[in-house]
């Protein structure tokens, strides 16, 4: 294994730098040319936001496949639009609802194809007649839990659910407060909330509570001051999800996917606190999953959070459904399984060596 750094570029535009949708993926495609060309792939695997890598594998007439890091990107007929937090309609009625907005989410997404469509005419590859071009139509790897994705009518074979990849850095451990009570786990995001509301109000709610908490900042290296530290909990600046998580009994986070797929592996219900991005859509999924409880926002609070823990405490359903999630992961390994598909389909791709459009 070998890395090379990747161009860094300017990508949202500013009142002094203007730019056009997807000009720095026009060039970020150009400049990954000459790694592709030296490195001769059989196959180039690219992160769903990576779409100059999949650019750039077309150009040099390269297969390509997508890693997708979350739970899959793509609505259809009577599903709520990606990312708001709203979960799917249990009846009829909220499916026409949703249905009643389909086509303004078409627009949406025909103007991203029409985007993306001038991208590839400028790099002089041929326009797409389907949305969602940035995805591989030979091989999509979707990588988190399949209870977390919505049933669906339509037919995506290329799309195949993997289970989560997990990555933790490396750290030491840490201290564990004193005691037997149930051990509550604050996670804050590393990028969302940089006033730790969501901690803060953590930290106050849970300080009467017969329960431990150990949290973090997740701002490591950064010392911890400011915080309001109650008897029963221990604030630290890191900490390893992957060794903390077993012993806890449930887990506070804004729902970035990596923190909830970590606790879900480990069987620990979650209060998913959306901030940002796809936390919203993230949190929505472990409620439909019957996996957690969400607060939106405006609840954020002491007693909000305060709460919600109590309700997965004191409710055995949430733990249980956790538990089934920890069972399925022991018995999948999410990184094996993509493997094996992308060397299935390197197989296929050598009896038919034709790049595909």
């Amino acid at each position: 294994m070998r890395f090379e750094p990747a161009p860094e570029y300017q990508v949202f535009p500013t009142r002094e730098r203007p730019l056009k949708p997807y000009e720095a993926a026009v060039r970020a495609a150009r400049e990954t040319q000459p790694l592709i060309q030296e490195v001769d792939p059989e196959v180039v695997v690219a992160d769903i936001l990576t779409i100059a890598a999949g650019l750039s594998a077309e150009l040099e007439g390269r297969r390509w496949a997508t890693l997708v890091p979350h739970v899959t990107p793509v609505s259809e007929p009577g599903f709520p639009p990606y990312s708001i937090g709203a979960r799917l309609p249990r009846t009829p009625l909220g499916s026409a609802f949703w249905r009643a907005l389909d086509p303004l989410v078409r627009s949406g997404t025909e103007r991203g194809r029409e985007e993306l469509n001038e991208t590839r005419r400028r790099l002089g590859l041929t326009p797409l007649a389907h949305v969602h071009g940035g995805i591989s139509r030979e091989l999509a790897l979707i990588a988190t839990f399949p209870q977390l994705e919505y049933p669906r009518q339509s037919s995506w074979p290329w799309m195949r659910v993997v289970g989560p990849l997990m990555y933790e850095r490396p750290t030491d451990d840490v201290e564990l407060p004193p005691g037997d009570d149930p051990l509550v786990l604050v996670a804050p995001s590393t990028s969302q909330d940089r006033d730790q509301r969501m901690l803060r109000a953590a930290l106050e709610g849970l300080a009467d509570e017969p329960v431990r908490v150990i949290a973090t900042t997740n701002r490591r290296g950064e010392p911890v001051v400011g915080l309001p530290t109650p008897p029963n909990a221990r604030v630290v600046d890191w900490l390893s999800y992957a060794r903390t998580l077993p012993h806890c009994a449930a887990v506070v986070c804004h729902a970035g996917h990596g923190t909830v797929v970590r606790a879900l592996a480990s069987g620990v219900p979650l209060v998913a606190c959306p901030a940002a991005g796809d936390m919203a859509e993230n949190a929505a999924r472990v409620v439909w999953s019957g996996a957690g409880v969400s607060l939106p926002r405006r609840l954020v609070t002491a007693r909000g959070v305060r709460l919600a823990v109590c309700r997965l405490l004191e409710e055995p359903r949430y733990a249980e459904r956790a538990r089934d999630f920890k069972e399925w992961s022991e018995r999948n390994d999410g990184a094996a399984h993509a493997a094996e598909l992308l060397e299935e389909k390197l197989r296929g791709w050598d009896s038919n060596p034709q790049p595909f459009d």
